[in-house]
């Protein structure tokens, strides 16, 4: 070969070598970018901004757990959510929650995904700082396959990885009805969970199923029946009632209840059931002589334990004797507030001496929901207020999550997801009488829990967007077709804090759960979303 080819060959191959080079270089700069790049896609501004787990102020954690030790809480353990709704009264008050943002000032909502999917996140519970307990798995479509479960898990409180998750049913095999579920810590660090008719403990630290007990159901077929509703007695003793399903409605999940009713099927009655809390040795159970859809909530009346039931007509008294072991009804107490067209109450909210219910807790077509206020020595001092006025043609009310209730500044709140509005309402706690503060615009059927002390109190709900405008309400909450976000809002007028991005909807009927540092627990149908407020 000449002289002059082989030198062309050689230039060839240094222009080859200094093209590969700069690729290579270049490439070490823009891979990353694009992979970033790929990685947004999908994220909201507020994951963006967050770019990774959020562990909150670290700096709160002690002062959080010293501030929740002080509050007593008999039957649960003592943490910042160590109850599926805060104690025994499912007050949904948490004293202890902080606040990271400002009160006056732009705020931004970071949030960030957890690293395991745990399908439908129902409720989260802390027991210490660090550690969170997951409830999910209960939330099944209509029709078809159902996902397996309920599950309880465990996990760490900022990244969402596993720690360890116990699968209690597959109802493909089993064939049983499977509604909601709740989830409590006890006193001494075990979990307490039940499911369909079956209750067990739980190891918190393994995950190990301690103790199991079948539930009676009574009258009611127990392929009619599930124990969603579980609240611990001041004395420690468990409180279980059974949710019914409509005779002959064939769906599953909650939404089977509501849908069963619609379409004209008789309701069961429910049962209710006292267990020891170490050995869940049934101490007694009774029927109850209507359909009880929601979950009851304890108070001690005087020197007796207290049980108040809502109930299709309204709400129902019954007494635990802890020292007999015996459960009563008080007959002479009854709340039958319904107008014709209303719907059960939700579960009683406590404000002093004044029993709180929100009516159309399973949707009127053809009446507004209503708050009623009844005092606990005397059924008959009732006052019943509509906050959003009558309800309009063509409109449908739908109210399913209990009154929010503030006994520290006597408020009470109402949201109609149905109408899309929530309202914020002043009780006069010698008479009784209601004043409605304000109304602001916010769809949702979750849980409306209180955060932070009384001179700087937030109302944390939910809000719903559909992504079809034009689409009914009701056909968007039962195809899951809308949007959700988290709204901070102050408690005494309900101007807005904080608003986060729009996510996919929660988890239907469940809280949005105070966590340590600041953060909030979003449960999704996929997992759970971590938030923390921060100054913009």
């Amino acid at each position: 070969m000449k002289r002059s080819g082989i030198l062309g060959l050689g230039a060839l191959a240094v222009v080859a070598l200094l093209a590969f080079a700069a690729y290579q270089l270049l490439w070490t700069a823009v891979e990353p970018k694009i992979e970033q790049r790929i990685a947004q896609i999908g994220l909201t501004p507020g994951e963006i901004a967050a770019n990774g787990p959020i562990p909150g102020d670290i700096n709160l954690y002690a002062q959080e757990l010293d501030c929740q030790q002080r509050i007593s809480t008999p039957g649960y353990y003592s943490s910042l959510n160590g109850a599926e709704i805060a104690d025994s009264e499912r007050s949904g008050v948490f004293p202890c929650a902080s606040f990271a943002g400002t009160f006056d000032g732009p705020n931004t909502v970071y949030a960030w995904r957890s690293e395991d999917g745990y399908q439908a996140t129902a409720y989260i519970n802390n027991r210490k700082p660090g550690e969170i307990y997951i409830a999910g798995g209960a939330n099944p479509p209509l029709k078809g396959l159902v996902p397996p479960g309920p599950f309880v898990a465990k996990a760490n409180a900022t990244t969402g990885k596993q720690i360890w998750r116990t699968y209690l049913d597959n109802v493909n095999l089993t064939g049983t009805w499977l509604a909601a579920v709740n989830l409590n810590i006890l006193p001494n660090g075990q979990i307490l969970f039940a499911w369909e008719n079956n209750i067990a403990l739980l190891d918190a630290d393994t995950g190990l199923i301690v103790r199991h007990t079948k539930l009676p159901t009574g009258a009611t077929a127990p392929g009619d029946s599930g124990f969603k509703h579980v609240t611990i007695a001041p004395d420690g003793t468990i409180i279980a009632k059974n949710q019914t399903k409509a005779i002959g409605y064939e769906g599953q999940g909650t939404l089977a209840i509501i849908k069963g009713v619609q379409e004209g099927f008789k309701q069961p009655n429910s049962h209710l059931v006292a267990l020891d809390p170490e050995t869940l040795e049934i101490y007694d159970d009774l029927s109850l002589p209507e359909p009880a859809t929601v979950p009851h909530s304890i108070k001690m009346f005087g020197d007796k334990i207290a049980i108040y039931v809502g109930v299709n007509s309204g709400a129902l008294r019954y007494f635990w004797d802890p020292v007999e072991k015996v459960l009563s009804q008080d007959t002479s107490w009854s709340a039958k507030p319904m107008q014709k067209g209303q719907t059960t109450a939700d579960a009683p909210s406590i404000l002093g001496d004044w029993i709180i219910l929100q009516t159309n807790g399973i949707g009127s077509k053809t009446v507004a929901s209503s708050i009623v206020a009844v005092h606990e020595q005397d059924s008959s001092r009732m006052k019943i207020l509509f906050p959003f006025g009558e309800l309009k043609e063509g409109e449908w009310s739908f109210a399913p999550p209990k009154a929010g209730a503030d006994p520290d500044n006597n408020m009470i709140y109402s949201a109609d997801m149905g109408i899309g509005k929530m309202a914020g309402i002043k009780l006069d706690p010698a008479t009784g009488d209601m004043k409605t503060v304000f109304v602001v615009d916010d769809m949702t059927t979750a849980f409306m829990p209180l955060y932070g002390t009384k001179d700087k109190r937030l109302l944390v709900a939910s809000n719903m967007k559909k992504n079809v405008e034009l689409e009914p309400i009701e056909f968007a909450m039962f195809t899951g077709n809308y949007k959700e976000q988290v709204v901070w809002r102050d408690a005494a007028t309900g101007r807005i804090v904080a608003e986060s991005d729009f996510f996919e909807p929660m988890t239907f009927g469940s809280l949005i759960t105070p966590g340590y540092g600041g953060r909030v627990y979003y449960s999704t149908g996929s997992g759970f979303i971590v938030m923390q407020v921060m100054p913009q």
